[in-house]
């Protein structure tokens, strides 16, 4: 068995953005340090766009720099190694927020991140696989990065739950669905918000609302809509949010599907409409088969962050002491991700 973190990430740097396109480096982010004596949320701070943003303030130390940056993609295989672990997804750090209004800022920092990522790619023998990130301001680029992404090393496209102004089921999105369905490579919601409006009213929230709800108001929205019936084939992830929502979400959505009249699958819903949810050890993995099914879920352990969803060895306490079955626990290690990402 083989064991795939769904759910790792990469911490950016100033280094990420030297692999900008020279026509974008006018909008390379700078960082910026607080003056001695100044009390501040984080050390250091990233400046985009005439916007200031916290840059470490969620960084795991059970990491080193090296392998969370991924200056040094070998000790990064190396710790894997010592994990037990075959293959990282590896998810954005900075982009779990939105970063700015306009749109050649959007396109020249998704540009630059996706270089970085094809760098790490190529030197990550296999193994480090990664999700692509697309200015949706300019759905043309959109398309031609998520091109991009897949020809170097991506395997899923990563959205956050609210990407501005547009949900998953507005048809301005349309046309990204299609794309991602034909590259057969799925749109993953992470933990994420994209609408300043929102980031800005939560701001001092602990971070569910912020980061968490969005991407389960994209799922409620995804299944309400009945998305699968015009994107059959493309796939639908949930990552790091846990998955003790599931069996909530489908109850409510039931009893509206009933108010209108419509079929419900039930247990095999997820199966039905390609969707993947990415549990937590901490998770009633029991109650949630029961509810959903055991095909579509998998496990992440938010390497190189630290909230409420990072655990290190998820994958290895997950099949060592989590008293799955030997084939559940096969599943979400590694059929059920191989299945999401197409690895």
């Amino acid at each position: 068995m083989a064991i795939i973190d769904a759910d790792a990430h990469v911490v950016e740097n100033d280094y990420t953005w030297s692999f900008m396109p020279d026509e974008d480096k006018s909008h390379r982010p700078a960082i910026l340090i607080p003056k001695e004596g100044h009390q501040t949320r984080a050390g250091e701070y990233w400046f985009i766009d005439g916007r200031v943003f916290a840059k470490d303030v969620n960084i795991g130390l059970d990491t080193d720099q090296a392998t969370r940056e991924a200056t040094d993609v070998k000790k990064r295989l190396s710790h894997m190694d010592e994990l037990d672990v075959n293959t990282h997804v590896l998810y954005p750090t900075v982009f779990l927020r939105p970063l700015t209004r306009h749109s050649e800022v959007e396109v020249a920092l998704a540009r630059g991140y996706n270089r970085w990522l094809a760098n790490i790619w190529e030197q990550g023998e296999g193994r480090l696989r990664w999700a692509v990130i697309v200015p949706t301001s300019r759905m043309d680029i959109a398309i031609e990065e998520l091109n991009y992404g897949v020809e170097h090393g991506a395997c899923a496209l990563f959205m956050r739950g609210i990407e501005g102004d547009h949900r998953p089921s507005d048809p301005f999105l349309f046309p990204l669905w299609a794309e991602a369905q034909r590259l057969n490579i799925p749109v993953c919601f992470h933990a994420a918000n994209g609408k300043f409006e929102i980031f800005d009213y939560f701001a001092r929230d602990s971070g569910f609302s912020t980061f968490k709800l969005p991407a389960v108001g994209a799922f409620h929205d995804i299944v309400m809509k009945q998305m699968h019936k015009q994107f059959p084939d493309l796939r639908w992830g949930f990552i790091e949010t846990s998955a003790s929502w599931v069996p909530y979400v489908l109850n409510d959505i039931s009893l509206r599907y009933k108010k209108q009249g419509l079929a419900w699958a039930g247990r095999e819903l997820l199966a039905e409409r390609n969707m993947f949810v990415a549990l937590q050890t901490a998770d009633d993995i029991s109650y949630i088969t029961d509810v959903a099914g055991e095909d579509n879920l998998v496990i992440g352990t938010d390497y190189g962050h630290n909230d409420t969803s990072t655990e290190l060895r998820a994958l290895t306490n997950l099949r060592d002491n989590g008293g799955l079955d030997p084939v559940l626990a096969d599943k979400i290690l590694d059929k059920n991700p191989r299945k999401l990402y197409a690895l």
